[in-house]
């Protein structure tokens, strides 16, 4: 068996935060949110553009929790190795009385005890197609 270089302890450490990470996003508080971001951070929840620094970070779960609620996310798989943190999980939203699960893979770069960048992959058309038709774009 080959090792990292990364003790168990560090490992868990960095997926204990991410799992507490996971926790506070659903809670969508903007100020609990922002605090496990470094101050230069990016967040790139693809498809949509990058957003750069812990400002804008804040701000754009304020605008996004006020168009839909988190529900409690599923971790379906979560991996560490040194500062990076990979889940696969099933997001989950009330966009105003739908439902919408999201299945998502997540990179979280870690910095000093923080995020440094999330990317998150997910399917836009798949979101989209969950919501009532009024509600999708382009159509």
């Amino acid at each position: 068996m080959r090792f990292s270089g990364i003790n168990t302890l560090e490992k868990d450490d960095s997926i204990a935060l991410i799992r507490r990470f996971i926790e506070a996003c659903v809670r969508a508080d903007p100020e609990e949110f922002a605090s496990y971001f470094t101050e230069d951070a990016i967040w790139w929840n693809s498809p949509w553009q990058p957003v750069k620094g812990r400002d804008a970070i804040r701000e754009t779960l304020r605008k996004g929790a006020q168009q839909m609620t988190a529900l409690p996310w599923e971790i379906r798989h979560i991996a560490a190795d040194g500062d990076v943190v990979m889940t696969e999980r099933v997001d989950h939203f009330m966009v105003g009385n739908t439902r919408v699960s999201v299945p998502c893979m997540g990179v979280f770069e870690l910095r000093d005890g923080k995020i440094a960048a999330w990317r998150d992959y997910w399917d836009a058309k798949q979101f989209e197609s969950q919501l009532p038709r009024a509600g999708r774009e382009g159509e």
